[in-house]
């Protein structure tokens, strides 16, 4: 490097004076949050591009590297309705959920666990010998029940059972979670990420708990890019749902972000995973980007 000029380093976007004020700005955020717990919902768009999952992974080992203690949970629909399809089976949807029987949950223990949590592993493990893959089945970390019988093996979180994941933070690992839970019976269920998320987040007491979208935030107006809501807390998003601003598949991204903070979790952010880089963005920056829920508004 010592041989390569200035006028070298700008042409490949290495203008010295613009990254040492980027670094300087990350600093202050980086000494505050060294030792924070982050959870993080990766999926959607982020997932399928080589180039973001790429990314991704490499923000998630900075992020390590500099003292903060990610957990990546991990969903995967569109890779098991792929799967499905190939297997000549069709999905059926009833509010958003995938109506799952005994042959759609074993399609879905053997993506979400046995492909999509080993492609992120692997991913991350480029960089060194950080990623552990588990799901909820694992150590007893998440107990499920039944959502609605109609749904079949669609199940909620009952209790978060923290301890692997702790260990697991402890050793400096980053723990990548696939979201299947079981029942007391051993009785597996596939739950939705961003509630699993959320329920981690809340139950390890996290700093933050980020979102990865198809979206740039929570928007007023899904129309309008520049209705979108900077920060907001509990109370509010409650409203925003009970007057029907928040609706349709919003809601559950919602309630879960509500979740998470009123069990535990400092704050919940929303961010366009579609943008490389975002969570170094959101993390480090002045800023910010995305949606930040908080229980209530700090003064």
């Amino acid at each position: 490097m010592s041989n390569t000029t200035a006028a070298e380093l700008a042409g490949r976007g290495f203008e010295p004076s613009r990254r040492t004020e980027a670094l300087i700005e990350a600093l202050p955020y980086i000494q505050r949050f060294r030792g924070a717990v982050v959870v993080i919902k990766f999926g959607g768009n982020a997932m399928i591009d080589p180039h973001l999952s790429t990314t991704f992974a490499e923000d998630v080992v900075l992020l390590r590297s500099v003292g903060l203690k990610p957990i990546v949970v991990h969903g995967g629909g569109p890779q098991i309705g792929e799967l499905l399809s190939r297997l000549g089976k069709e999905s059926e949807f009833r509010d958003g959920l995938r109506v799952t029987d005994a042959e759609t949950l074993d399609v879905a223990r053997m993506v979400l666990v046995g492909k999509v949590g080993r492609d992120i592993v692997g991913a991350i493990n480029v960089h060194g010998a950080y990623a552990v893959g588990l799901s909820g089945e694992d150590g007893g970390l998440i107990r499920a029940a039944p959502r609605n019988e109609e749904l079949g093996f669609v199940g909620d979180v009952v209790e978060v059972r923290p301890n692997i994941i702790e260990r697991l933070l402890a050793e400096d690992m980053i723990p990548v979670v696939s979201t299947i839970g079981s029942d007391e019976h051993g009785q597996a269920y596939n739950i939705n990420a961003d509630t699993v998320a959320g329920a981690l987040a809340g139950a390890l007491g996290a700093e933050k708990v980020i979102y990865l979208t198809d979206i740039a935030g929570l928007m007023l107006d899904v129309d309008d890019p520049e209705s979108i809501v900077a920060r907001s807390t509990v109370g509010q998003l409650k409203a925003l749902i009970a007057d029907g601003t928040v609706a349709g598949g919003m809601i559950p991204k919602v309630q879960a972000c509500i979740d998470a903070v009123e069990s535990g979790a400092n704050s919940a952010h929303m961010l366009d995973g579609r943008v490389p880089h975002v969570l170094l963005l959101e993390l480090f920056t002045d800023a910010g980007i995305g949606t930040m829920i908080l229980n209530e508004e700090l003064s």
